[in-house]
């Protein structure tokens, strides 16, 4: 319903016949600019491809097996241009074996600074680091672009964005459906046995990375965190016993450590939950 849009749509190396529907597309819709890529190049580097090419001042992302309702870029023009917001963010369901679920969806309607969005986003009672369900200000991008290593470019660099808004806005009303399949980059989400060794050293370092950005630029919530940081990895210890994920043992080791030696300020934060005192 918005149509002062551009569509950048980067085929990342696909070879299912994608090519073929987008040069179609693009050749009957002069709002859709491609990328026709021979091979992967990754996540991130995509992503920043076609930030490159951006000429809009609000840029979202919408992932390739996912569904946008045909009004969200309205619905999230309309909230950042209403609140002077640098980020709008909607509400979202998930479609998990042809079934439609809730996501995140929320009847608040939150007009945020930094800080505040930071740790409800830390919190994913509401919204999560992931790109999508976010309309954000290009400025942001001039800042910051992806990394163009590892796998989930999303918790390497999504809170940043978070981090260096000077308003943000959120209303839950759900806009984007997310699509959970065996063949997603983050099919883990909705299958805890298809967690690797490698995607949990990702995820610490770049939560360990998070930790100390978030504690420098925004001290006054440095010691959530901190918390939300040891709650990913008693998490994580969880998930790798209860599932015998056996190729873990090295990173449960690392979670082990470093939960002991960090064992009493964890367990007497004011933020743990009792389900993380009764698993320490």
């Amino acid at each position: 319903t918005f149509k002062e849009c551009e569509f950048i749509v980067i085929n990342n190396g696909s070879r299912d016949g994608s090519s073929y529907i987008l040069k179609d597309w693009s050749s009957r819709e002069p709002r859709i600019r491609l990328v026709d890529l021979a091979s992967n190049i990754g996540i991130g580097a995509g992503r920043n491809r076609g930030l490159d090419m951006a000429r809009g001042d609000y840029i979202t992302f919408i992932d390739d097996d996912d569904i946008a309702e045909p009004d969200m870029l309205e619905f999230l023009y309309e909230l950042a241009i209403e609140n002077e917001a640098d980020i709008s963010i909607c509400g979202s369901t998930k479609k998990v074996d042809g079934q439609t679920l809730p996501n995140y969806i929320f009847d608040d309607y939150m007009v945020m600074d930094a800080a505040e969005a930071v740790v409800e986003m830390l919190k994913r009672k509401k919204f999560n680091v992931a790109m999508p369900t976010k309309l954000m200000s290009k400025s942001l991008f001039n800042k910051i672009r992806f990394v163009e290593t590892g796998n989930y470019d999303d918790i390497t660099v999504g809170y940043k964005y978070l981090a260096n808004a000077d308003k943000v806005v959120a209303y839950g009303i759900p806009k984007y459906c997310f699509r959970r399949h065996g063949g997603n980059n983050s099919a883990f989400t909705t299958d805890d046995k298809l967690i690797t060794p490698k995607q949990l050293d990702e995820y610490f370092d770049a939560f360990r990375e998070r930790t100390d950005y978030l504690t420098d630029l925004l001290p006054q919530i440095g010691a959530y965190a901190q918390y939300s940081e040891w709650s990913y990895m008693i998490s994580m210890c969880n998930k790798i016993i209860v599932n015998d994920l056996n190729s873990c043992h090295r990173q449960l080791d690392y979670v082990r450590n470093e939960l002991r030696n960090n064992y009493e300020d964890f367990y007497n934060s004011p933020f743990i939950e009792r389900f993380e005192k009764d698993f320490m």
